[in-house]
């Protein structure tokens, strides 16, 4: 087997930064890799996506979910059949035989921030999934005030 590190030099390349996180909010994505993978405990199986950013400031970054679509949780199952089925309709592939179908097909997925615990550093995740004209996208706007204060409240 060849020495795959044959004649690279560390010197002659920036070494990568780390990424800030993706800004909360809906991005136009498709998936462009699946993988079957076993559950940490080994009783069960997920479904890892890796899902690429098509536009905007986050162009090209990518952000995973993992649908435990085989788990002795019935609860862990139900939510990613729901999540699966989110991603089948945004996507129009209802019924796929293989995670390769729902590929290079634009979506958006919501991306929301999962706090940092433990030793684990704070991260991106996929919160929600629509199809790819469903809305503006990019990172959301601050919120509005409900509503603006008034000399005419009793208060």
């Amino acid at each position: 087997m060849s020495n795959i590190l044959a004649g690279f030099n560390a010197g002659q390349h920036q070494p990568r930064t780390e990424y800030d996180l993706i800004p909360d909010g809906w991005y136009l994505a498709q998936i462009d890799d699946s993988q079957t993978k076993p559950t940490k405990a080994g009783t069960g199986h997920y479904l890892e996506l890796t899902f690429v950013i098509l536009d905007g400031p986050a162009k090209e970054r990518r952000v995973w979910d993992r649908l435990n679509l085989d788990n002795p949780n019935p609860t862990a199952v139900a939510i990613a059949q729901e999540s699966l089925a989110s991603i089948c309709h945004a996507v129009a592939v209802l019924e796929p035989k293989d995670p390769a179908e729902l590929h290079d097909k634009p979506l958006q997925i919501k991306i929301g921030t999962q706090p940092a615990k433990g030793s684990y550093a704070a991260s991106n995740v996929v919160k929600g999934y629509r199809s790819a004209d469903a809305g503006s996208t990019g990172a959301a706007p601050a919120p509005k005030p409900l509503a603006e204060p008034s000399d005419d409240l009793p208060f």
